[in-house]
């Protein structure tokens, strides 16, 4: 999986995959870590709000 910071915002990564897992990162926002599941387009963590956005034409792995 590749985490990249969109240039929007800091809280914002491009992703590659539908699954990714998030654990808040270091510092105040870190927290167990958890897998989101990207459904359409986009998904943001439950607990550190951060947001993950599929990058355009990624995504078609199988299941």
């Amino acid at each position: 999986m590749t985490l990249e910071p969109s240039s929007a915002t800091a809280d914002t990564f491009l992703v590659e995959s539908r699954s990714v897992a998030c654990d808040g990162g270091d510092g105040p926002l870190g927290h167990p870590r958890v897998w989101l599941r990207i459904p359409e387009h986009d998904v943001v963590c439950p607990y550190c709000s951060r947001h993950y956005v599929l990058r355009e034409g990624a995504g078609h792995e199988a299941h």
